[in-house]
């Protein structure tokens, strides 16, 4: 039986993976949580096999609570479950010791397929993906710029490029107007920039956007 903790701020969302994980005899959701704080109690308190975990929630980022996930339990095997598209953070994700990455619009089957894969010690990551890893490894090695941001700085950039303003931004990741303003001006002067529209021709020159 693999033991799964669903971590993610939307409570349908929980809800229907549930609904869809309950219909395997194999999988059970021992937990959930809304957010960073949660997710660490319930990892400390559930011992699991596999956790489901949204990118982008209120508090804590991503990454942050993959690090305390894996410091509170090891042996458990991460799958990312996130909206953006696998090319801005599949990579990010899989270095920083998720075992896979899934975005929310697949299919029950393939979330299914997945969490058995990272269950049995497997990565999982899309035939696209796989290829473009596979590709990198043929080439050198260069670090481009918008990979020097971090991920709150790379959140505001995907939101950025695709037009939000500054309080849309704000709102959706619980900081200040004020704080997305100096997140915006970190990373034009790391992606040695000067406005939005030097950033949206960026993010489209690096496949950021489509």
């Amino acid at each position: 039986m693999t033991r799964i903790f669903i971590v993610d701020d939307h409570s349908l969302f929980r809800a229907g993976v549930r609904q869809i994980l309950a219909k395997q005899s194999d999988l059970r959701v021992v937990g959930e949580a809304g957010n960073g704080a949660e997710a660490v109690a319930g990892i400390k308190e559930h011992d699991c096999d596999v956790v489901l975990l949204d990118l982008t929630m209120p508090g804590m980022g991503g990454l942050e609570i993959l690090g305390d996930i894996k410091r509170e339990r090891p042996h458990a095997r991460v799958l990312v479950l996130s909206m953006h598209p696998e090319d801005q953070y599949a990579t990010r994700i899989l270095k920083a010791g998720a075992a896979g990455y899934l975005t929310k619009e697949s299919a029950a089957e393939e979330l299914i397929a997945a969490i058995r894969k990272v269950a049995g010690g497997g990565i999982y990551v899309s035939a696209h993906l796989a290829e473009k890893l596979a590709s990198a490894l043929h080439s050198p090695a260069e670090v481009l710029p918008h990979q020097t941001l971090s991920e709150r700085e790379f959140q505001v950039l995907t939101q950025l490029v695709r037009g939000k303003k500054l309080k849309e931004i704000a709102q959706s990741l619980f900081l200040s107007e004020k704080t997305i303003t100096t997140y915006r001006s970190r990373i034009l002067e790391k992606l040695n920039l000067h406005n939005n529209a030097e950033l949206i021709h960026y993010a489209i020159q690096n496949k950021l956007i489509s």
